[in-house]
């Protein structure tokens, strides 16, 4: 008797080219290997995906915004039952990832494309591309920096920042660094990078919701 693996769709956007790269993970080949998806543009960053033995899904994903990738953990029972569940960028808030049933999400992707495109203005996607891994000169971009500030500023002042300190006593400061902002508070010590390397990325961090500093 044949029975009926579960499959679901994996799909992220490639940081070079901007093109979506989708595959099929089903429970039995994750339960024996790692998945991993790249683009077929040569980009040499890739999504990898390993399903542990308490039953996570842990992820690695190149991030079109942020020049490292990041790390996710959903457990089986969202990866598998969801119709569609996305993973944003942890400091834009910018859906980086996308999972679920094929037709949700080619659905998502379509509704992702038009907010990259009205988020990217005039810009193109190769402009952006570059960007993305250039070093701290394009920091001292005023404009960037002015948007980097509004948001922390109104993150704190909603009290949406969290770090070591008793609830609303950080006192918290904005650095330049070679990597990007780096958001820190004086009395307890903890920060976090925050890696803005275009007003593009800047502006995508205008999504952020929540900071927590370790």
């Amino acid at each position: 008797m044949l029975l009926n693996q579960k499959e679901t769709t994996v799909s992220y956007r490639c940081p070079a080219c901007g093109s979506w790269v989708t595959g099929i993970a089903g429970l039995f080949t994750l339960s024996a290997d790692m998945l991993r998806l790249r683009c077929p543009c040569g980009c040499e960053e890739e999504l990898t995906l390993v399903y542990t033995k308490d039953k996570k899904l842990r992820f690695t994903v190149p991030c079109f915004i942020c020049p490292k990738p990041h790390n996710f953990s959903v457990s089986s029972q969202v990866f598998f039952d969801k119709e569609l569940f996305s993973l944003p960028c942890p400091y834009s808030g910018v859906d980086i990832c996308l999972l679920g049933k094929k037709d949700s999400v080619e659905a998502a992707q379509k509704e992702a494309d038009d907010e990259l495109r009205e988020l990217m203005g005039e810009a193109d996607y190769e402009g952006f591309s570059k960007a993305r891994g250039e070093d701290s000169a394009i920091l001292s971009d005023p404009q960037i920096l002015e948007i980097v500030n509004f948001v922390i500023r109104d993150l704190d002042e909603s009290g949406a920042i969290s770090c070591r300190c008793p609830e609303d006593e950080g006192v918290y400061t904005v650095e330049v660094t070679a990597d990007g902002v780096e958001v820190k508070c004086e009395r307890c010590g903890a920060k976090t990078l925050i890696p803005v390397t275009s007003t593009i990325s800047a502006q995508a961090f205008l999504n952020c919701e929540h900071l927590e500093l370790e």
